[in-house]
């Protein structure tokens, strides 16, 4: 079954995004605690591309598409801002950010740890994002 938003860059639609998962994620039988845990997962890659890619301009848009089947969930998330390659990213070392009391720069890393796969692409138009969960089998 397929879901699609279009959610423009600003931080308030970050709210519209999570009833859009909620609503999609709580007809899919998957428990609780790992539905927030793929709301969290793809609301902190799109916040980090209405903040760092699109500079909150409400006049972008980023596009998520939602494919759920019988062994996967995939959210494709697609902009059109400057490029940024979730798999080339380096996580900052934990002590270092608690060391240098530091706000964020934590959350792509509990992307990772959330996901079973991320894919990044980017041609001249679009950069697309894939984040990929395997479902357990019942």
């Amino acid at each position: 079954m397929k879901h699609e938003l279009k959610l423009y860059c600003e931080k308030s639609r970050l709210a519209e995004l999570r009833v859009f998962l909620s609503g999609i994620l709580s007809a899919s039988g998957l428990n609780e605690i790992t539905q927030n845990q793929l709301i969290l997962a793809v609301e902190e890659v799109c916040a980090n591309l209405i903040i760092h890619s699109h500079d909150c301009n409400p006049l972008n848009h980023i596009e998520l598409e939602v494919n759920i089947n019988q062994d996967t969930i995939i959210f494709e998330i697609r902009d059109s801002g400057k490029a940024f390659n979730i798999i080339e990213y380096k996580s900052p070392e934990i002590n270092a950010v608690i060391k240098e009391k530091r706000k964020g720069g934590l959350g792509l890393l509990l992307v990772r740890k959330i996901m079973d796969k991320i894919e990044f692409e980017t041609d001249p138009s679009f950069n697309t994002c894939r984040l990929i969960k395997r479902l357990k089998s019942k």
